[in-house]
This record gives C-alpha cells, sequence and structure tokens, in this order.
C-alpha cells in the first residue's frame, strides 16, 4: 500500500543531457512519465532488474528508463535512459 507522504524525486544529470538529443515527441512523453513517478513508482510497463534489488526499467516506446526505489527513504532515483535497439540487452 502506497502511504500518502509523497515520494522525493533525483534525475541524474545524464538523463537531462539524453532528453535533450532525443526527439522532441520522445522527450515529452518521457518527461511526463518522469514526473509522474512520485504519484506511483510501480505504476505502468515495468521490470524489476536482475541482479539489484531496488532498480526497475520502465518502457516508454523505443526508449528504456532506469530507476531506483529507495522505500524506506521514499525516494525514486532515475540514473539512466536509452534508445532500445537490438544490440541494448
Amino acid at each position: 500500500m502506497i502511504s500518502p507522504r509523497a515520494w522525493d524525486l533525483h534525475t541524474d544529470h545524464s538523463v537531462q543531457k539524453t532528453l535533450k538529443k532525443i526527439p522532441r515527441d520522445y522527450a515529452e512523453r518521457i518527461l511526463f512519465v518522469i514526473r509522474m513517478l512520485p504519484a506511483d513508482p510501480y505504476f505502468g510497463d515495468l521490470q524489476k532488474m536482475k541482479g539489484d534489488e531496488h532498480s526497475w526499467r520502465r518502457r516508454i516506446g523505443e526508449y528504456r528508463l532506469f530507476y531506483k526505489i529507495l522505500k524506506e527513504r521514499r525516494l525514486i532515483l532515475v540514473f539512466h535512459l536509452e534508445r532500445r535497439t537490438t544490440s541494448t540487452y
């Protein structure tokens, strides 16, 4: 159950740089998702990452947004954004 207290959101500088380089329509969609994360970080097309208990990957069209959810601190750390290609995984 999600507590009424809001989540804090921190975005890595590399994610902001990547957003400036991608097409505007994708950047707007991704920014919308990032802004909605504090409301419910577990919503959407996401998958838990293997090997790290706090890392998640969210699919946004051709792009993947990687973030950590630290429940005890109610903190979301967005740390990576990349375009999904045949060689991504």
